[in-house]
C-alpha cells in the first residue's frame, strides 16, 4: 500500500515540475507585458475633417526614456493629450502597470494616476519662491497656517535628492529657464508620478542646461520613473533615450530601439521616405554665373534661438533652409530679419555693414519677410484685402506719408490680377478668404515693397496643389528678374524645384550646404541626419 502511495506521489510529483515548467513557459510573454509601466493600445481620436490618430500604440517601460518623434502634425500632441485627458479618445485602451485600466477626463486626474507633464512653457508662478512652487495647493500646515520651516526644509530636500542645488526661499523668476524646467520636473516626481512627459523641454536651453537636465532625466530613469521625452532634436535623442517611437499623419510609423536605428533611416521614416529607394528628382536649378553678393552674415547668432552661423546670399539666388521641424530653420531667418535679436556676429547687406535691431530696419533696407505662423503673425484678421496688403508699404513709408487711396487701389488691384486672388472684393475682410488666398494676399503685400531680399517660410503650408505651384513659378521668376529668395519649406520635392542652394539646419545650427549639382533627397537627409546609414 506504502509502495504504490509513494509512486503515486513520485508521479504526481514528475507532472508537477513538467506543468509548472510549461506554465512558467506560457506566461513568460505576459511577463514580457507585465513590465510594461504604460500600454496605449488602438488609440483612434478624429477632429471634424481630420483623423487625428488612427490605430496607434505606444508602450513604456519603467525606467525608459522614450521620445516621441515625428513631423509636424504627425499626432505627437494629440497623443500626449488623450493621455493626460486634455482630449477624449474615441476607442482604444490605456492601462497602467499592467492592470489598471484608465481614462483621464482631466490633467488632474491623470496626475492622481501617476502621469505627470512638464510643458516647453514652464507653468510656474515666477514671482513666489521654489519652495511655494513644489507645494502649490499641497503646503504642509500647522494649526491651520503654512508651516513655512517644513515647507521650506521639505523642498530642500527634494531637490537635494536630484542634485538641484539652489536657494528654495528665493523667487522662482531668480533662476534660469533651465532651473525653472527642474524645479516643474522635481514637482511632478514628488507628487508620485510614474509617467513623466517631457514636452520639447530643452528647446530654449544652451548645451550646458542640456547636458543637466539629462543628467536629472537619467537619475529619474534609474529610480523606475517611464519618462516620454517629446522633441525634435535627433542628437539629444540618440544622446539619452533608449527606444523612439515614430508617428506619421497620425499612423504609428512603428517602435524601435535607439542603438538599432540610424539617425538617416529615423529621418526618412519621420518624413515618410524609403531611403533605400529615393528618386534623385532634380528641378532645373541652374548655378550661378555672376555671383553678386547680396547679403553676407559671418557669426549671427541668438541666444537660445540658433547658434552662430555664416550664411553668404548672391543677387538672383534662390537658397532654402532645410531641416526637420525644430531644426532652426525659421529662427536662422529671423536673426538676420531682427524678429529674434541678434547677439553675436555681424551682417553685411549690399557690400555695407549694417544693424539690424527690428524688423522696420530690415524692412528699410529692403527686405521683406513672409513668416511661417500665417495666422497669427501674417495677416490682421479683422481688416479688409486692401488694409492687409499695403500695410508694410506703409510702414515702411512713415506715418506722415500715407498712401493716397487711388495709389492703394491701383497697387492692391494690381496684385489681386498678378496672384490671381480670389476674392469678392478688395474691402473684403481677409479672414473670409480660403488659406491659399491668405497667403497669396501676405506675398502680395511684401512684393509691393520691392524687395531685394524676399524671405518666404514655409509659403505653400496648408494651401491646394494648385496654388502651391503657382507660388513656385512666381518665385523663380523673380530670382529670374534679380530678386534674392530665401525658400523654407517642410517639403523635399518643392525645394528641390525651387532652389538653386541649400543650408541645412540640424539641432539649431547650420551644419552644411549643398550646391545645385549635389542637391538630391539622398543627399538633403543624410545632411539632415548628420550622418552614414551606420552612424
Amino acid at each position: 500500500m506504502r509502495k504504490s502511495r509513494l509512486k503515486e506521489l513520485i508521479k504526481l510529483s514528475k507532472d508537477f515540475i513538467k506543468e509548472g515548467v510549461r506554465s512558467i513557459l506560457l506566461l513568460a510573454p505576459f511577463e514580457v507585458i507585465m513590465d510594461n509601466l504604460l500600454e496605449m493600445k488602438g488609440i483612434y481620436k478624429n477632429f471634424p475633417g481630420v483623423k487625428a490618430l488612427d490605430n496607434v500604440d505606444f508602450y513604456l517601460k519603467k525606467g525608459e526614456i522614450h521620445a516621441l518623434m515625428g513631423e509636424n502634425g504627425a499626432g505627437k500632441s494629440t497623443l500626449i493629450k488623450v493621455l493626460t485627458g486634455v482630449e477624449e479618445f474615441e476607442t482604444g485602451q490605456i492601462i497602467l502597470e499592467g492592470k489598471k485600466s484608465i481614462i483621464n477626463k482631466s490633467p488632474k486626474e491623470a496626475q492622481a494616476n501617476g502621469i505627470s507633464t512638464v510643458y516647453q512653457e514652464v507653468n510656474l508662478c515666477p514671482n513666489i519662491s521654489v519652495a511655494e512652487n513644489l507645494f502649490l495647493d499641497r503646503e504642509p500646515r500647522k494649526f491651520g497656517l503654512i508651516d513655512w520651516k517644513k515647507m521650506n526644509k521639505t523642498a530642500k530636500e527634494l531637490l537635494d535628492k536630484l542634485d538641484i542645488n539652489i536657494d528654495v526661499t528665493k523667487p522662482t523668476e531668480h533662476y534660469s529657464i533651465a532651473v525653472q524646467q527642474m524645479v516643474a520636473i522635481a514637482r511632478a516626481v514628488d507628487m508620485s508620478a510614474k509617467v513623466l512627459i517631457l514636452d520639447e523641454p530643452t528647446s530654449s536651453l544652451d548645451d550646458i542646461e542640456v547636458e543637466k537636465l539629462f543628467a536629472l532625466m537619467r537619475k529619474l530613469k534609474s529610480d523606475g520613473i517611464g519618462i516620454i521625452f517629446v522633441t525634435h532634436f535627433l542628437e539629444q535623442v540618440y544622446a539619452v533615450c533608449d527606444k523612439i517611437t515614430v508617428l506619421r499623419n497620425g499612423c504609428l510609423v512603428g517602435e524601435f530601439e535607439v542603438e538599432n536605428l540610424p539617425r538617416v533611416q529615423l529621418v526618412a521614416k519621420m518624413m515618410g521616405k524609403d531611403f533605400n529607394d529615393l528618386e534623385n528628382i532634380k528641378g532645373e536649378n541652374k548655378e550661378l554665373k555672376n555671383k553678386e553678393i547680396l547679403l553676407k552674415a559671418c557669426s549671427i547668432g541668438s541666444r537660445g534661438n540658433v547658434k552662430p552661423f555664416d550664411l553668404q546670399i548672391n543677387k538672383g539666388e534662390v537658397i532654402g533652409i532645410t531641416g526637420l521641424l525644430g531644426s532652426g530653420r525659421s529662427e536662422l531667418v529671423r536673426a538676420i530679419y531682427g524678429a529674434d535679436k541678434a547677439d553675436s556676429g555681424k551682417l553685411e547687406f549690399k557690400n555695407e555693414e549694417v544693424k539690424i535691431k527690428a524688423p522696420i530696419d530690415a524692412m528699410k533696407l529692403g527686405m521683406a519677410y513672409l513668416p511661417e505662423n500665417r495666422k497669427d503673425e501674417g495677416i490682421i484678421a479683422d481688416l479688409s484685402v486692401r488694409e492687409n496688403m499695403i500695410i508694410a508699404l506703409q510702414a515702411k513709408r512713415g506715418l506722415f506719408k500715407l498712401l493716397p487711396d487711388k495709389m492703394q487701389e491701383e497697387f492692391v488691384d494690381k496684385y489681386i490680377e498678378i496672384l490671381q486672388i480670389k476674392t469678392a472684393s478688395k474691402e473684403t475682410p481677409i479672414k473670409q478668404l480660403s488659406g491659399g488666398n491668405q497667403q497669396k494676399v501676405i506675398l502680395g503685400r511684401w512684393l509691393l515693397t520691392n524687395p531685394d531680399l524676399l524671405i518666404l517660410d514655409e509659403p505653400t503650408r496648408g494651401i491646394d496643389v494648385g496654388t502651391k505651384t503657382e507660388i513656385q513659378k512666381l518665385v523663380l521668376r523673380l530670382a529670374d528678374e534679380g530678386m534674392s529668395v530665401i525658400f523654407i519649406s517642410s517639403e523635399i520635392e518643392e525645394m528641390i524645384r525651387t532652389c538653386q542652394r541649400m543650408v541645412v539646419m540640424r539641432d539649431k545650427k547650420k551644419v552644411g550646404e549643398l550646391d545645385a549639382n549635389e542637391i538630391s533627397q539622398k543627399n538633403i537627409m543624410s545632411a539632415i541626419a548628420g550622418g552614414t546609414d551606420n552612424e
